[in-house]
């Protein structure tokens, strides 16, 4: 019983931090309009692959000397 002593009041500061954190997003204006994310994503165009990741060159640009890089093994 004596825990009830010690719970009620902890929850009852968590209850409170949880909305003080609930309020502070809000008023900050992170739920603003999350629609506009959704389309964004979906209407654009998809990134394409940067050189370095493709492993191919593209003309005017050198790709990366990999001959000197030795296997540890």
């Amino acid at each position: 019983m004596d825990i009830l002593y010690l719970l009620i009041p902890l929850s009852a500061v968590l209850v409170l931090l949880i909305l003080g954190i609930f309020a502070w997003a809000t008023y900050s204006g992170q739920f603003e309009d999350v629609e506009v994310e959704g389309r964004r994503i979906l209407a654009s165009e998809p990134d394409g692959v940067d050189d370095h990741q493709s492993g191919f060159s593209t003309p005017g640009k050198q790709s990366a000397d990999v001959s000197g890089i030795r296997n540890p093994s």
